[in-house]
């Protein structure tokens, strides 16, 4: 069978290697994907964009693919989904009904509140109904958020109630763009951060591999947010209890509350939560898609079919405990280029590549294209390195090897990806 992986990422990427191991799959398309999958057995890249739904359909329905798998958002927002299954396309993602859980945080606020699913106290303004008293009189710090897509950016932590009120009239002014024509203010939650991802099927949910990741650029969880810096499974603070409960407070009234409100969820649900000192799973966003960079280490440890998987939830049959996982852990480091999430600078050429190839563990392209004989860089976040390891400490030692194998101009990355599990594993074994 052929199968169409929509996007060009480092999601992508691990998207396409998984598939292509399926033995029932013959050819694995990515459109547009990267340098990296350019590399891999059985994938060919398409010079289509994740954003033409009219070419991918056409390509799709052309190629007889029995199988298209949606990376990113844009593309859910915009009703991809929808569009293959009126054309008969076997489709894997969310309605675009049900993909505004991530399209507009004013919808996904409003929709937690009527459903009583916990999240963060909030107000959503627009350019005309903006207050600045209501910001004034919120506890420091106060979290603004641009509430459309803005590729993991669109939110600021503001530590005093003037920089606050900076970044509502910046997002309100269009700094953001259309994504910022709506905003929500927002409690300041503290407390640990979780990815918990599933593969939903209407009134089915299989649970993957649990996971964190790192959304700050530097060391220590400082500098600006990005899209992600890197990531571990399992996430040692999703216990078994805290999972149940993650499941009952969060995952099961959300799939119920879509289904009563007429939008039915299919495909992967990634509820990005805060875990408050009394246990309570606080929804910070939903993404309607695999996250990234928390897909590579996630997909390391799959050893279950993703193509079964997929197929099964399409057709109603998915089973809450189809998947198998390596039991070891896998970790992944983000490599970024110099000045990521703002200004950077592409086309420089990465070295060190297939050195790394003889290495342990696994590199996953994302911002890259090659250029003649060579890969360049082609993105902020250009590669990631995941390790695997009987311990997070032992996937971080992996994950470095080969991060310390790769070099461009200016790359940057984070030295302490998995810190916090790390320091876990050294508090259990005292």
């Amino acid at each position: 069978m052929k199968v169409l992986i929509v996007g060009g990422g480092g999601r992508e990427h691990a998207l396409a290697w998984k598939c292509a191991q399926s033995p029932r799959v013959d050819q694995v398309f990515v459109a547009p994907g990267n340098a990296g999958t350019a590399l891999e057995p059985k994938t060919r890249n398409l010079d289509i964009p994740a954003d033409d739904i009219d070419a991918l359909l056409a390509f799709a329905t052309r190629e007889d693919v029995k199988l298209t798998i949606v990376g990113p958002e844009g593309p859910l927002v915009a009703g991809i989904v929808d569009r293959f299954a009126a054309a008969g396309r076997a489709c894997f993602g969310p309605s675009r009904a049900a993909a505004r859980l991530e399209g507009s945080k004013a919808f996904t606020k409003d929709f937690l509140d009527r459903h009583r699913i916990p999240t963060a106290g909030y107000a959503a303004f627009t350019k005309e109904t903006f207050d600045p008293d209501y910001v004034r009189a919120q506890r420091l710090p106060v979290v603004v958020k641009a509430d459309g897509l803005a590729a993991g950016k669109g939110v600021v932590i503001c530590e005093t109630h003037k920089a606050a009120i900076e970044a509502a009239a910046a997002m309100l002014g269009g700094s953001f763009g259309s994504a910022g024509q709506t905003i929500v203010i927002e409690e300041f939650l503290s407390g640990e951060e979780v990815s918990f991802i599933v593969i939903a099927s209407d009134q089915s949910v299989l649970p993957l591999a649990t996971s964190q990741d790192h959304k700050r650029r530097d060391d220590g969880d400082r500098g600006p947010n990005t899209g992600g810096m890197g990531a571990y499974s399992p996430a040692p603070i999703v216990t078994p209890p805290l999972h149940a409960r993650i499941m009952r407070e969060v995952i099961e009234p959300t799939l119920r509350g879509l289904r009563a409100d007429g939008n039915p969820y299919l495909g992967f649900l990634y509820a990005g939560l805060m875990i408050a000192a009394d246990g309570t799973p606080n929804v910070l966003e939903f993404n309607c898609r695999f996250g990234d960079p928390e897909t590579q280490p996630i997909l390391m440890r799959l050893q279950s079919d993703l193509v079964d998987l997929c197929e099964s939830a399409l057709a109603g049959a998915l089973e809450p405990a189809a998947a198998r996982w390596d039991p070891r852990a896998a970790l992944g480091v983000v490599m970024a280029s110099g000045g990521y999430p703002d200004a950077y600078r592409q086309g420089d050429p990465i070295s060190g590549l297939d050195a790394a190839a003889r290495l342990p563990g696994k590199v996953f392209h994302a911002g890259t294209r090659v250029q003649g004989s060579q890969i360049v860089t082609a993105g902020g976040r250009v590669l990631c390195a995941v390790g695997l390891g009987g311990t997070v400490a032992a996937a971080q030692s992996q994950a470095y090897d080969l991060v310390h194998a790769i070099h461009w101009n200016l790359v940057q990355y984070r030295r302490d990806i998995g810190y916090r599990a790390i320091a876990y594993e050294q508090h259990e074994r005292e």
